[in-house]
């Protein structure tokens, strides 16, 4: 009976909420209403309140997959609810070509992706790629001025910007990014040598220019199966006593090919090649030797800038933009135009702490080196009266001084 009252407490009711097309799900209570998957909620999120779409209804879930504090739905949405949104959906299309246009006008590299405006109108975000760190303070003065709303521009990286847009990969189907992943996970050559496909750089790179993101999907199963395969080139024993070099392996049948010596041939240099089963050969288990495939120089140079930038976009978050319930820590606040520029130089390190008399006390003044009393006495009185009129907190004079 304990036992079973402990599991309910470790469960919490939710829903699941996504608020765009191709937007992360976020967890929230349905308090006292009874919400149906299809239907459309009033949330209030960090960015305020907004209309989302219901993708999974009431569930039982775990309280350790669950963000703490969970937010409360505040309403079904209504006929009204959704006919506002549909008329913010029609102001994002102009704000975005008046934004395009606002960039060319103040010459800035940037691409403007995509615009959202929360459902109260009281923000409008801009999703925006470009090679570095962009100067938009001008642009979003311009910006607000037109608008009249609080402005936010928001960088984002090339696989944000693919999954915003949408398309169909190599394989013919829908983005994985753009219609189910809720998020990306570092993907590497690596996992493309494991699975013996090909290095060719146009091949393994999605619509992104980054490595797929299947890549990772059957990594795991490959790491496994390839962790009980000789390396092409090894050194094996064979059921029937006899000593050969793999020439060649089948991850998925498990199957090995061993060139052993050719007993029924007068040349002793003679080989015979034959399939067995990984389970029968006897082989001294090693870490895996994945060398890449003999490629040009070109594509053997784009293969590795390839993965210098896979790399980066791993160590960094490509995750901006999944910050509506709980985006303390990814709001953006560093892109935020009223907040991005000049907050590390607004005089923290450079307002008189280095200056305000340490480097001038008596312990370096000149009169150490006269060693005379009145040179000593006359630099110490001098340094504390410099000292005394710049003040000693942070070089702001004391009260009552001139």
């Amino acid at each position: 009976m304990e036992e079973t009252m402990n599991n309910n407490a470790e469960k919490v009711t939710i829903i699941g909420v996504r608020f765009r097309q191709r937007g992360k799900v976020y967890y929230f209570s349905p308090g006292n209403l009874q919400v149906q998957t299809g239907a459309d909620v009033i949330v209030e999120t960090v960015r305020g309140t907004e209309l989302g779409h219901v993708v999974y209804g009431c569930r039982q879930v775990s309280t350790k997959s669950v963000v703490s504090p969970l937010r409360e739905i505040v309403r079904i949405a209504t006929a009204k609810d959704k006919e506002i949104f549909e008329a913010n959906l029609v102001k994002e299309k102009d704000a975005m070509g008046i934004c395009i246009e606002k960039c060319r006008k103040h010459n800035l590299e940037m691409k403007i992706v995509d615009c959202e405006y929360t459902f109260d109108g009281s923000k409008l975000l801009f999703y925006f790629t470009a090679d570095g760190r962009v100067d938009f303070r001008e642009l979003v003065k311009d910006l607000a001025s037109v608008f009249r709303t609080r402005i936010e521009l928001r960088q984002i990286g090339v696989r944000d910007e693919t999954k915003l847009l949408g398309g169909i990969g190599i394989c013919g189907r829908e983005l994985c990014c753009a219609s189910y992943l809720n998020g990306f996970v570092p993907v590497s050559v690596k996992m493309a040598k494991e699975q013996n496909l090909s290095l060719n750089p146009t091949k393994i790179s999605g619509s992104c220019g980054r490595l797929m993101c299947c890549l990772k999907y059957e990594e795991e199963s490959y790491e496994y199966l390839n962790g009980m395969l000789p390396n092409v080139g090894a050194k094996v024993v064979t059921p029937d006593g006899y000593e050969g070099d793999v020439v060649a392996t089948s991850v998925l049948k498990q199957k090995v090919r061993v060139a052993i010596k050719d007993e029924t041939s007068t040349d002793e240099d003679a080989k015979e090649i034959k399939e067995y089963d990984a389970s029968e050969l006897k082989f001294q288990r090693s870490g895996r030797n994945f060398e890449p495939d003999i490629v040009d120089e070109e594509e053997a140079k784009a293969l590795e800038e390839l993965e210098k930038k896979d790399a980066s976009e791993n160590a960094g978050a490509e995750t901006q933009n999944d910050d509506r319930n709980h985006g303390e820590k990814n709001r953006g606040d560093r892109n935020r135009g009223d907040r991005s520029h000049g907050d590390r130089n607004h005089g923290n390190k450079n307002h008189g702490e280095k200056n305000h008399g340490e480097k001038n006390g008596s312990d370096k003044t000149p009169g150490e080196k006269n060693q005379g009393s009145k040179n000593h006495n006359r630099n110490r009185r001098h340094n504390k009266n410099r000292n005394h009129n710049k003040g000693e907190n942070g070089g702001a004079p004391k009260e009552g001084t001139n």
